[in-house]
């Protein structure tokens, strides 16, 4: 665990230039104490580095001092962060170069650091798509990350999903997101950041119009900011319903997370036969129709009216299909 601690110590100064032992120790998730013992055991192992006093001191590297951490190409440096994902970087086209990267960076490694990377290797296995979902297919991705690289214009043909249809749109492609085994990319069109599935792209037209991305773009923080307001625009409307022990005990099986947790907290005193009234969390009427009907009789509406009846048009269908 120190030997690998004394090794971050070196890249950060690498990377940073000075940082003082607070910063380190924040960074590192230890004490203060701690860092003071790690520099002096790098200052005893002959590593070039030395500390300044004052406010504006701090630990740093002496000039031109690098650690063997070197000789990736330039397509490895743009993989080393896809080296434990890939899955991520076959779909990008970078599968060898991601190799060549983690290859590299384990023959810099001593012989004890290099069998436990070996040893947690061999048992972590990182598989993005969910339980049974399909792969999703992407055939325009190379293209679109192309673009992402080269700071290169789109001009695509793209597959609303709210409205089905295709529509035009020139875009310029600020970074792409993996989540769930679906790539996402994020373009600024017509002066606003959107977010499109790529497999949803019907075609692809890279342009040789450069644009400018803004330099204190962070597509991590917009992601978050996307997540949090896709949240709140789907669940405005709340629906009152009854539901069997059974139908609670299937609730974690069927419905999404804050569903489950929205019936844990507004769950009221169960009567003599184990039903609960609970209020829950709801997209749209047709939505929520489709949703609960996956729990059968083991649920009733009572709240709205519109999805009350709703359902029990489709109830009374099912009759008809089936007989009493």
């Amino acid at each position: 665990m120190r030997a690998s601690r004394l090794v971050a110590i070196l890249l950060l100064l690498q990377a940073r230039g000075r940082m003082t032992a607070d910063a380190l120790a924040a960074e590192l998730e230890v004490s203060v104490r701690t860092v003071y013992r790690d520099i002096e055991a790098l200052h005893l192992a002959g590593v070039a580095l030395y500390g300044e006093a004052g406010r504006d001191g701090g630990y740093r590297l002496l000039d031109g001092y690098r650690t063997h951490l070197t000789g990736l190409t330039r397509d490895e440096a743009a993989a080393l962060w896809l080296a434990a994902l890939p899955a991520a970087a076959q779909d990008l086209g970078l599968s060898a170069a991601a190799a060549g990267a983690a290859a590299k960076l384990k023959a810099a490694l001593s012989d004890d650091l290099r069998q436990r990377a070996d040893h947690v290797q061999g048992r972590l296995y990182f598989d993005p798509v969910a339980w049974y979902d399909e792969i999703d297919r992407h055939s325009f991705l190379s293209e679109v990350a192309s673009a992402v690289w080269q700071h290169r214009r789109l001009r695509v043909t793209y597959l609303r999903w709210d409205e089905p249809r295709e529509v035009e749109r020139t875009l310029d492609p600020y970074g792409l997101v993996l989540k769930g085994g679906r790539w996402y990319l994020v373009a600024r069109c017509d002066n606003r950041l959107r977010t499109y599935r790529v497999s949803q792209l019907r075609h692809v037209q890279p342009t040789d119009e450069r644009f400018d991305r803004p330099d204190d773009f962070d597509l991590a923080a917009y992601w978050r900011r996307y997540l949090a307001d896709f949240t709140a625009r789907r669940h405005q409307l709340h629906a009152t319903v009854r539901l069997s022990p059974r139908g609670r005990r299937r609730l974690a099986h069927l419905m999404e997370p804050a569903v489950v947790r929205a019936v844990a907290t507004t769950t009221g005193p169960a009567d003599d036969d184990g039903w609960v009234q609970a209020t829950l969390p709801i997209e749209s009427i047709s939505h929520a129709h489709d949703e609960l009907l996956r729990l059968g009789a083991e649920v009733q509406v009572l709240a709205p009216v519109a999805l009350r009846e709703l359902v029990a048009r489709t109830a009374r269908a099912l009759v008809r299909y089936y007989g009493e």
